[in-house]
This record gives structure tokens, C-alpha cells and sequence, in this order.
């Protein structure tokens, strides 16, 4: 019985060893004098480039305190890194939800962001018993993501008085390519109103580039939020959300006129979720067939089971997936990488989903 024990025991430490291995931390809980790191959110430049985006908590996992905003390049397609960088610092304050959007015409990075004081806390905001509110904020990067702009207040552009808990992302917003929005920056966004606090998801967006910012449509219905986008061919976008049912399932609307208006909302039963946020991405990459792209912890009870899937009919039906991580996960964000395979850039560890960020290049080769 003592050896059993014992090779059982063997089994799990050399289990966890090989885990950890496998988890290609950008940022680790601990690291550059941050307790956590967490909301991960990534883009490629037009130079190739890749920007990894992140909260950098001081004091813990927690949502709410001094939160600063943080960010990592790569110039090899995620094989090295930078040394991390303070994108935006606010003292005691929250600095966060970072969803960041490449305009191709420029080159330029905008990257949406929200604050809030560090001593308010979400279930003060939602009551309206918070100091301040929830207010979103835009920066921009003109040489790469090297330097960014100081933080400039879009709140009364995009948010309406009645609407108290806000988020940007947390993931990449995308540049529309159909004619008729051609250059179009939206970001994926949600709200809570006051009276009923209700949870809707909507989109903003720009049409100059991030200089100027309007309100979108919001979902007919609520108990959604945390949302990504895509954009399908003939320029319908797909946006899908967190969703709070007993279904424990995805939630999708579709906009025809460039996020102005979202349709009915209709469930993915393919898309289990333990009530998390997700990544969306249409890949169309010369040389290969294009598809959709989804990221989240497959599971239905549990942040576990990182799992990236694909399609090829515009999200009716995922037959391809690859499992990146079994263990603990969260949040994610998708990219293309500059020789044409995906990458995930997720929440994952051994014993928490928020022992750090992680980067996983996949082969086209791994989706079975």
C-alpha cells in the first residue's frame, strides 16, 4: 500500500513537472513587483510585431486596487520577448481591460482601455455607491508599440449616463475590411444600467482611425457580457459573448450595418463555457482556406481545459479542436502569427488558472 502510495504520488509531481514545462510564461505571478497578472489581450502590427497586453495587479488576483497596465513585444513571432514596459500607471488606481486594435492604413495601435479608482470596487460601481465610476480612456502607438500616447477620456462619447460598470475587451478589437465600413475600428465592449442592472454587450467605434469614438448597438437582450468579434465575408460581423444561463453555453449575435445594431441572440451548443470570457479570430492567411477561430476553458463547471477550435462554415458547426492546456485556464486571446499559424496567449497554470499569462504557437498540424 506505502508503494502504491508512493508511485502515485511520483506520478502526480512528474505529471505537474511536465505541465509546467509546457506553460510558456510572458508574465508570471510574482514577477517585476506585481502579486498577479492577468486579462490578456495581443495583436500583430503591421511590421510584424506582436504585442502581449496585460493588468499587472500590485496587491493580488483581485479586481479592483492598484492595477497597472502592461505590455511585452516580440519581433520573431513569439520565440523572445521584451523586457515588460508600463503602458499606463495611474498611482492607487485601476488601470485595465485592455483591448487593443491595429489600424493597417497607419500602422498604428490604438488601444482602448478602462479606469476606475482603485478604492471603488465592481459592487460599489454596479450600486452606485462607488467615490467615482467606471470611465474609458483610448492611447496610441505610432512607432510600434515602442511608446504610447498619454491616456485621453472617451467616457461621454461611449457610455451613457444611465450605465454603471463598464469594459472595454478584454481582448482585440479588429479593423473592418467590407466596403462599405472599409477601415472601420471597433471594440467589443459590455455595460450594466442602473435601474435594472441588467448586463448588455455592445460594440464602439471609430472611423478616423481612434481619434474620435461613437456608441454602437447593444444586444436586444441581457445576461451577456465579456464579448470578442469577427468579421465574416461579405462583411457581417459575428459577435460572441459570456453568458450567465443554466446552459452554461456561448451566446452569438450577428450586425449587417457595422455594429450599429446586433440581432437576436441565439446559442452555441458547442461552445461550453464555465461562465469566462473567450477569443474570437477569422483567419484568412494567403496559401490556406480561411476559418473562425474560438479560444476558451472548454468546460461546462470548471476554468479548465484551454481548447482552440475551428471552422470552416462561419461558426455553424466547430470540427476541428486542439486541447492546449488541461489544466487550470481563464481568459485568452487569439492571433495570427507572421508565418501564418495561430497562437494563443492565455491564462493558465498548475494549481490556479492565475499563476500567470502564457504564449502557445499551434500548428495547423495539431487540430484533429
Amino acid at each position: 500500500m506505502v508503494t502504491a502510495l508512493r508511485l502515485w504520488l511520483f506520478f502526480l509531481v512528474f505529471t505537474s513537472s511536465i505541465q509546467a514545462q509546457d506553460l510558456n510564461y510572458i508574465f508570471k505571478s510574482g514577477d517585476d513587483g506585481y502579486q498577479c497578472f492577468r486579462i490578456p489581450a495581443i495583436v500583430k502590427t503591421t511590421k510584424g510585431s506582436l504585442l502581449a497586453f496585460a493588468e499587472a495587479r500590485m496587491d493580488g488576483c483581485g479586481d479592483a486596487g492598484n492595477i497597472d497596465l502592461v505590455m511585452k513585444r516580440s519581433e520573431d513571432g513569439g520565440k523572445s520577448w521584451s523586457a515588460m514596459t508600463i503602458v499606463w500607471d495611474d498611482a492607487g488606481n485601476t488601470c485595465g481591460n485592455p483591448s487593443p486594435v491595429v489600424d493597417a492604413k497607419t500602422g498604428n495601435i490604438v488601444l482602448l482601455s478602462t479606469w476606475n479608482l482603485g478604492t471603488d470596487h465592481e459592487a460599489q460601481i454596479i450600486q452606485g455607491t462607488s467615490k467615482d465610476t467606471r470611465r474609458i480612456f483610448v492611447m496610441k502607438s505610432a512607432d510600434d508599440g515602442r511608446s504610447w500616447s498619454k491616456a485621453r477620456e472617451i467616457t461621454s462619447d461611449v457610455k451613457l449616463p444611465e450605465w454603471t460598470w463598464y469594459a472595454t475587451g478584454p481582448c482585440n478589437g479588429i479593423q473592418l475590411r467590407s466596403k462599405k465600413y472599409r477601415g472601420r475600428l471597433i471594440v467589443p465592449c459590455d455595460h450594466i444600467e442602473a435601474g435594472t442592472k441588467k448586463y448588455f454587450s455592445h460594440a464602439i467605434y471609430s472611423d478616423d482611425g481612434g481619434e474620435h469614438w461613437k456608441l454602437g448597438g447593444t444586444t436586444p437582450t441581457d445576461q451577456v457580457n465579456e464579448c470578442t468579434i469577427a468579421e465574416l465575408p461579405g462583411g457581417k460581423l459575428l459577435l460572441n459573448m459570456r453568458n450567465y444561463n443554466s446552459l452554461r453555453i456561448r451566446q452569438t449575435s450577428t450586425s449587417v450595418d457595422g455594429g450599429a445594431s446586433w440581432s437576436a441572440l441565439v446559442g452555441d451548443t458547442t461552445l461550453t463555457e464555465p461562465v469566462c470570457q473567450a477569443s474570437l479570430l477569422w483567419y484568412d492567411h494567403k496559401g490556406r482556406k480561411p476559418f473562425l477561430a474560438f479560444s476558451n476553458p472548454a468546460s461546462a463547471t470548471s476554468r479548465t481545459k484551454m481548447t482552440v477550435r475551428i471552422s470552416y462554415d462561419e461558426g455553424k458547426s466547430w470540427k476541428l479542436n486542439k486541447l492546449l492546456h488541461a489544466g487550470p485556464s481563464a481568459y485568452s486571446n487569439l492571433v495570427v502569427l507572421p508565418n501564418g499559424n495561430l497562437a494563443c496567449y492565455f491564462e493558465a497554470g498548475i494549481n490556479s488558472p492565475y499563476e500567470g499569462i502564457v504564449f502557445r504557437e499551434i500548428s495547423f498540424d495539431d487540430f484533429k
